[in-house]
């Protein structure tokens, strides 16, 4: 009995030994690469990963220092507005429908005129940012001296344009001010309608991105129309010329005809008397004058 269950016992721990053997064996190799491949994957997205967040930290200061720049200096916010014009116009407007920083015969020096034929005439855009103001009201919409603050400095920017930028005979009889921010040009239409009639009774006209992209569209369409009707005169008048032209051509052709028929008539009456000439000089020629 005791040699039964030895033997039992040295199969168990032989079966045991080819198990683990077997196990050992198993061939781990594919699993190896699949790992060491996921690791190259992990840590070339972690380099991505990296890489985006520090773009995105770059764009944060970048962001940040443009406001700082907007807010803290009233040159670079000033040239900000411009740099909007200046795009939205060359991107519409034909080239020589437009010029920036031209100095008018008064001396002033508008940021953009429109070229129009007169009526009625140049029309210039003057950017403007009114932005300390306006940021106050932002941070309380309940400040009242804010408020107050902020429609004086507009309308300040619209009695600026009205005297210096609507001369009588040199340019048009309106202006517009441009508003390079849609939120301030909507917080002036909501909140200040008067600012709005203060402006409309001084010729400015204020745009903001949106409203001057259309307007200059509109003129755009305007001027190609009067283009238009220019060439259209121009073919007109010509044709009205073609046609005397052609007028005195029938009339002289008309005076030529009739020559002619004069001159067809007259040689017709020389060939009548050449012909009675002739049998008479026959006649004289047989005629027996006695000589011998």
């Amino acid at each position: 009995m005791t040699t039964y269950i030895f033997a039992l016992l040295v199969i168990t721990v032989c079966l045991l030994l080819v198990l683990v053997f077997r196990k050992n064996t198993v061939d781990l190799s594919p699993l190896r690469e699949d790992n060491v491949r996921l690791r190259e994957r992990l840590a070339e997205r972690l380099g991505t990963l990296s890489q985006n967040a520090m773009e995105l930290k770059n764009i944060s200061a970048d962001i940040a220092n443009f406001k700082d720049i907007l807010m803290g200096n009233k040159q670079a916010r000033g040239t900000f507005g411009e740099r909007q014009l200046a795009d939205l116009v060359a991107d519409i407007m034909p080239p020589e429908t437009y010029s920036f920083q031209t100095v008018l015969s008064t001396g002033v020096r508008p940021d953009c005129i429109i070229r129009l034929p007169y009526p009625p005439g140049d029309m210039i855009i003057d950017s403007k940012f009114p932005l300390e103001s306006y940021n106050r009201i932002l941070n309380d919409k309940n400040d009242m001296g804010a408020k107050k603050q902020f429609e004086l400095d507009v309308r300040k920017h619209i009695d600026a344009i009205a005297e210096k930028y609507i001369i009588p005979g040199v340019t048009a009889e309106s202006a517009m001010m441009f508003i390079a921010s849609e939120s301030i040009f909507e917080e002036i239409h909501k909140e200040f309608p008067n600012t709005i009639d203060y402006a409309a009774r001084k010729k400015v006209f204020i745009v903001s991105p949106a409203t001057l992209w259309a307007t200059l569209n509109t003129i755009r369409a305007v001027l190609s129309d009067i283009k238009i009707k220019r060439v259209a005169n121009q073919i007109k008048r010509e044709l009205d010329l073609l046609l005397v032209d052609l007028g005195r051509l029938n009339e002289r052709s008309e005076n030529l005809g009739r020559h002619f028929a004069q001159t067809v008539g007259d040689i017709e009456q020389i060939k009548t008397s050449v012909g009675k000439i002739a049998p008479r000089a026959e006649k004289l020629r047989d005629m027996d004058f006695g000589e011998d």
